[in-house]
């Protein structure tokens, strides 16, 4: 299973409910649209926040992505080389170190980029983007969604309540 269905898709699924939901009654006349709108966004970032720690997606996924990393290194006979994703906040990143000469280096980064779900992997203490930083966009793009798809439905609302017959 990749990021996308694992990680990503719960949490888009979640703000495109809550973008859904708080759009329907946000976007009547007469209604406070703000608090409609800001409640959903509340309760989706809640959920998403959810999903990445209690509930435990992140170890999952990390787990996963360590196990693949360790396979990966094995296969390629770099057993003096250790590969773990960036913690402290959790990211995508994998940091290599060990032994290894500046072929293998190069090397190994570029190979630890084909593992499903890394972003990116470095011999160094670079910061990736946060793996929360990005279910919260994941959920944040779905919210939007959301409301574009209560907009439409609100638009076909309005457009069948002027035929009165």
């Amino acid at each position: 299973m990749n990021t996308l269905w694992s990680y990503f898709w719960p949490v888009f699924a979640v703000g495109l409910l809550a973008g859904t939901v708080s759009g329907i009654f946000g976007l009547r006349r007469g209604r406070d649209r703000r608090v409609a709108l800001g409640t959903g966004l509340l309760v989706a970032l809640a959920l998403a926040g959810l999903w990445h720690g209690p509930l435990g997606a992140a170890d999952r996924l990390s787990g996963r992505i360590e196990r693949n990393i360790q396979n990966a290194l094995v296969y390629y006979e770099m057993t003096q080389v250790t590969g773990h994703l960036q913690h402290g906040p959790l990211t995508r990143r994998v940091q290599l170190s060990g032994r290894a000469d500046d072929f293998q280096r190069s090397e190994l980064a570029r190979l630890m980029d084909y593992i499903p779900g890394v972003s990116g992997a470095t011999w160094s203490r670079a910061r990736g983007l946060p793996l929360i930083a990005e279910g919260f966009a994941a959920t944040l793009l779905g919210f939007l969604f959301g409301l574009l798809l209560a907009y439409l439905v609100e638009l076909h609302r309005r457009h069948n309540a002027q035929w009165n017959w």
